[in-house]
């Protein structure tokens, strides 16, 4: 078992693509019509799968992101990405280490929803282990 992908719902379909686009994304697929509206699959490089589902429904836009906290996204190298999005208008907060080597930084999407970018040290798995909370 595990898990696939997060449905987030967006309030503007193409200010989203353009956001989650600079942050790596690629669009993948879509499906137009469904009963949440229409769905955008997305993949970050180096993933076989996508992980993110864009839900767009001009009808209902996104009023609250009070049920999502935040959402993470691995990157090899903190510092280019955030220079990367700066030089795309996307700020992101300043990169602060966690430990040797782990280093964090902070953006909001479109709808607020946040995301925090995570560069493991080296040799770290490339997720989350139960090793990382002993």
């Amino acid at each position: 078992m595990r898990m696939l992908h997060l449905g987030l719902r967006v309030t503007d379909l193409d200010r989203s693509l353009a956001f989650y686009t600079a942050l790596g994304f690629a669009r993948i697929g879509r499906v137009p019509e469904t009963e949440f509206g229409s769905l955008t699959m997305l993949q970050l490089p180096g993933d076989p799968f996508a992980s993110l589902e864009l839900v767009h429904d001009p009808a209902r836009p996104v009023r609250d992101v009070g049920a999502v906290n935040h959402l993470v996204v691995q990157v090899d190298d903190l510092s280019a990405t955030v220079a990367d999005l700066a030089g795309q208008g996307v700020a992101a907060e300043p990169s602060t280490e966690l430990g040797p080597g782990m280093w964090t930084s902070w953006l909001t999407d479109p709808d607020g929803c946040r995301i925090e970018l995570v560069q493991w040290p080296p040799g770290h798995p490339a997720g989350m282990t139960a090793a990382d909370f002993r």
